[in-house]
């Protein structure tokens, strides 16, 4: 597989993002599928996980832990803070020092490690300066607790405000092909400062492989019910855009979820994406995009094809919008 720069660490182009195995996308994978599963992306060449505190309440990191710490070499590990499970048995956004420190103990517990390569800030706390969160995180790194500093979902005024107190290796936000957020700034700012970008949800929470036709059999439990873009009144004319998609996929002799991780990987050379999957096949799929070779003509054709402008719906609810910092269209940026 292809490798790039994930801040100070070198690897594979495309990771795994872990998520769903415990967490947002109904009933989670049965554990003892979910550990072959990993085991068989550290076989196939995948050496970039993704997990939380937040994933399943921990447990996320509790099954990264049972299923390949034994094999702790071959893999970046990355993790995050700042949205875990409450007091109160609830999501809870918190970014003050003290809290960080302590949500760091606790995965580093959970996932049977001493040391964390990458530590992201999952979401910025409004309550709390920027500097103070990122200043908590330098003294973990310090400490020797964790290896680099990520930030997620944070515009490129809070990067140059965070890279200002230790230096950011990593920004993970959304981007895709119907998620462009991160064009209006982020991208920009993180290769002006050296920061690797980690796109997660890069086939648009399954949309861009072209095997969701129906989100009303979506079970109970799953995200995306609650998403504007899967809605009845949105998601048919978003279905649409996929019979060009679908041309340019054959076209290239791929699939549209390969066709979908190559673009990402064609934007920019410092981007990597992180599809998550509990399918097996669909580990081995994803992979197979980075042989797929992408024209500038490919890439302007599916920009222009499927994009801010031809989606239809906002990417979150108002409630979940509250919490993110990246930028949106529409919106005066004073960008740094």
């Amino acid at each position: 597989m292809q490798q790039r720069k994930l801040g100070p660490f070198t690897v594979s182009a495309i990771g795994l993002g872990c998520m769903n195995l415990s967490h947002a996308y109904g009933e989670p994978a049965p554990r003892d599928a979910a550990v072959r599963l990993l085991n068989e992306a550290l076989d196939l060449g995948y050496s970039h996980l993704d997990t939380a505190a937040l994933y399943g309440f921990g447990e996320n990191e509790k099954l990264l832990a049972e299923a390949v710490m034994h094999r702790r070499s071959e893999f970046t590990l990355a993790s995050k803070c700042g949205l875990f499970k409450g007091a109160d048995g609830k999501r809870a956004l918190d970014g003050r020092p003290e809290t960080i420190k302590r949500v760091c103990e606790d995965s580093l517990r959970r996932l049977n490690t001493d040391l964390i390569d990458l530590y992201y800030l999952h979401r910025l706390d409004r309550n709390v300066p920027i500097e103070d969160s990122v200043g908590a995180m330098a003294e973990l790194v310090a400490a020797g607790k964790i290896r680099s500093i990520g930030l997620s979902e944070v515009s490129a005024k809070t990067l140059c405000r965070a890279h200002a107190v230790h230096p950011i290796s990593a920004v993970q936000t959304e981007y895709s092909l119907w998620t462009r957020n991160a064009e209006i700034a982020v991208l920009d700012a993180c290769r002006e400062l050296g920061v690797s970008f980690v796109a997660f949800s890069p086939l648009a929470r399954g949309y861009l492989t072209g095997k969701l036709t129906d989100p009303d059999a979506l079970s109970q439990g799953d995200l995306r019910r609650g998403m504007p873009r899967f809605a009845p009144e949105n998601y048919p004319a978003n279905l649409k855009l996929l019979d060009g998609f679908g041309k340019i996929a054959a076209e290239m002799g791929c699939s549209m979820a390969q066709l979908a991780l190559a673009w990402c990987l064609a934007k920019q050379d410092h981007i990597l994406p992180i599809p998550g999957t509990g399918k097996s096949d669909h580990l081995r799929e994803n992979i197979g995009a980075d042989k797929v070779t992408l024209t500038p003509e490919t890439v302007r054709r599916l920009d222009e094809l499927i994009n801010q402008d031809s989606v239809q719906g906002p990417r979150y609810s108002a409630g979940a919008q509250a919490d993110i910092d990246t930028e949106e269209f529409g919106e005066i940026h004073d960008d740094k």
